[in-house]
């Protein structure tokens, strides 16, 4: 991508005096003549580049505008390449990697030898994440309709989106864009989608804004829960909601009190503790509890 590369060929004229437009060509693998368009494009955008011909020529900033090499410390540079790494942890190409290497090879001074932060994008699912999200990046940089099959607790549907943004959010990926069967931007998980298609066909890009992410405004609070959990559950509540999160009742017990946006969500949330929590509110989720702890005896053979 032209823009990629023009960061890439910025980055080396701040960390080299001078290098030629072969080199740079052979760097990025592109014509003489594609290195000479970037030049002027960086030229128009404000960079003062100075270009010499001829032996011990080359490209340079021009002396008295050189921009400080200190713009990016060591510790920008690992910040930058452990965010490019944890992108290559879902990439179903070794495009990420090879920007990476790009980084590197002009700014090698201000990388250590030590990785201290690796993150891994992927969780389980990097069989199946990959595709999807190569799937999607090219339909919304070729302005394409995606089309998929989506599975959803209300139940299954095809849907046919213009797609916008992949998102990761609430430890998930997501595809947001317009959905027009709902004419309306939704966004969708990516785990619940399947035979996921770019089509031949073409959107007009709309004037979409960044999408509002606060958990608030996805997910609205629609019930209250108060429940009372073992204190051998500590740590889950703590793991889910922080060290703040409950209050220590007289008989040991960690009470819970918060606002939850779905109850189906909250009743399968409240099976996940077994018999190591009761729900007192709201009353609707104690008593699908019972019901389900009902059949679970009688499907296992209880009285």
């Amino acid at each position: 991508m032209k823009i990629d590369r023009l960061i890439g060929i910025l980055s080396i004229l701040l960390q080299k005096e001078m290098i030629t437009a072969p080199e740079l060509a052979e760097h990025f693998e592109v014509s003489r003549r594609t290195i000479g368009r970037d030049i002027e494009a960086l030229c128009k955008a404000g960079i003062p580049i100075h270009t010499m011909q001829g032996s011990g020529g080359g490209i340079s900033i021009m002396n008295g505008y050189r921009m400080d090499r200190t713009l990016l410390t060591s510790r920008d540079m690992q910040m930058i390449l452990a965010g490019l790494r944890s992108l290559d942890s879902v990439s179903g190409s070794r495009y990420y990697g090879q920007l990476m290497e790009k980084i590197q090879a002009g700014s090698s001074e201000l990388i250590s030898g030590r990785d201290s932060i690796l993150i891994d994008l992927s969780s389980w699912y990097k069989t199946s994440l990959a595709p999807k999200i190569a799937t999607i990046q090219d339909a919304v940089e070729n302005r394409h309709i995606l089309e998929f099959d989506y599975y959803a607790p209300s139940g299954e549907s095809k849907r046919s989106i213009e797609p916008y943004y992949v998102i990761f959010k609430w430890t998930s990926w997501y595809v947001y864009g317009w959905c027009r069967k709902r004419k309306d931007y939704r966004l969708f998980k990516l785990n619940r989608m399947d035979k996921v298609r770019e089509t031949e066909q073409i959107f007009t890009c709309r004037n979409v804004p960044v999408p509002n992410l606060a958990a608030e405004l996805i997910y609205p609070s629609k019930v209250m829960l108060r429940a009372l959990f073992n204190p051998d559950m500590k740590w889950r509540l703590v793991e889910e909601f922080g060290p703040d999160c409950y209050e220590v009742q007289e008989d040991g017990r960690l009470l819970l009190v918060r606002d939850y946006n779905d109850i189906n969500d909250l009743t399968m949330w409240m099976l996940t503790f077994g018999n190591k929590v009761e729900v007192i509110e709201p009353k609707e989720v104690r008593e699908r509890l019972k019901n389900i702890a009902e059949a679970i005896i009688k499907t296992y053979g209880g009285k």
